[in-house]
């Protein structure tokens, strides 16, 4: 049996039409062996019996807090939670998403002076039990730029100030985690504990286009991260969409990519990239695009 945590954990749950998933996953979130911890349920303004159902919550369980707001969308709903937050932890859970059983009590275990704990999503590549005290490592070796995700993570809470989610903006995590990380001593990842994910084929992140791309890519490049040539291939990818979709003058700037560390698709592209520039690489990838079923080369 795990034993009971003695840590102040602050679990936030934005609430918008999850009339479906929103048992599960407070039921999941509840029976998490912590023994203190708040969890706040944001309605946003939703619509339909999520704000019933949430007081319903609150009134079977004292830990739970509710916040009813005017619809804000999901940074603003994030926010306000954080507001009133007291943990000294800091976690996210999509409503349509849940945990595993045991999840956060071994967790909070290895926090320790950990300022930010990544942890495993079920279904995805597996990450490893290494710690970070120098945070472009993690970034960059870890390849964290592909998962920003704020709700496989644990955070102390201190990094929230000062810091907020932007309002109305989509990929919203990207635009938060390297300002968090740049607060952070020491970010650890670990194969341990599991949130299960729920696809959204009609989700925001999901559906956007080219404009969104665009937002994504100049996210990035305004984040002032390092980039290495794995980083930036990955960014050549987003560029090569970008530019496909809206026709817009390229954001990347020019580098010449070590193709040795490549390979397949990714190696063919750089080399196209070094001889041939990003420009000529985008025509190549749209013209591709017009005689196959439409999928990155």
């Amino acid at each position: 049996m795990i034993n009971f945590v003695a840590m102040k954990l602050s679990i936030i749950i934005p609430v918008y039409r999850v009339e479906d998933t929103l048992d599960r996953c407070v039921e999941s979130v509840l029976r998490q062996h912590v023994n203190d911890m708040e969890v706040i349920l944001v309605d946003d303004g939703s619509p339909d019996k999520c704000p019933q159902k949430c007081d319903e919550w609150a009134a079977k369980d004292k830990r739970i807090r509710v916040i009813h707001k005017e619809n804000g969308g999901l940074s603003d709903a994030r926010n306000a939670a954080l507001d009133i937050a007291t943990g000294e932890f800091i976690t996210f859970v999509d409503s349509d998403d849940w945990l595993s059983p045991d999840t956060y009590a071994p967790l909070l275990e290895m926090m320790g002076d950990n300022d930010l704990l990544e942890y495993a999503v079920s279904g995805r590549s597996p990450l490893k039990d290494v710690c970070y005290e120098n945070i472009n490592e993690y970034w960059l070796q870890a390849q964290a730029y592909t998962h920003c995700f704020a709700w496989n993570k644990i955070f102390r809470r201190q990094l929230f100030e000062g810091v907020r989610f932007p309002k109305g903006r989509i990929f919203e995590d990207v635009h938060t985690l390297p300002q968090l990380l740049r607060k952070s001593r020491k970010v650890c990842t670990t194969s341990r504990g599991y949130y299960h994910y729920t696809d959204n084929t009609k989700g925001i992140t999901a559906t956007a286009g080219g404009e969104g791309l665009s937002l994504l890519l100049e996210t990035y490049l305004q984040s002032s991260m390092p980039i290495d040539d794995h980083y930036y291939m990955y960014l050549v990818n987003i560029q090569m969409d970008v530019w496909e979709q809206t026709g817009k003058p390229i954001m990347l700037p020019p580098r010449h990519v070590n193709t040795r560390i490549l390979e397949g698709k990714q190696k063919a592209k750089a080399l196209v990239l070094n001889i041939l520039g990003i420009n000529t690489l985008c025509i190549i990838n749209k013209i591709i695009h017009r005689f196959k079923t439409p999928s990155r080369w």
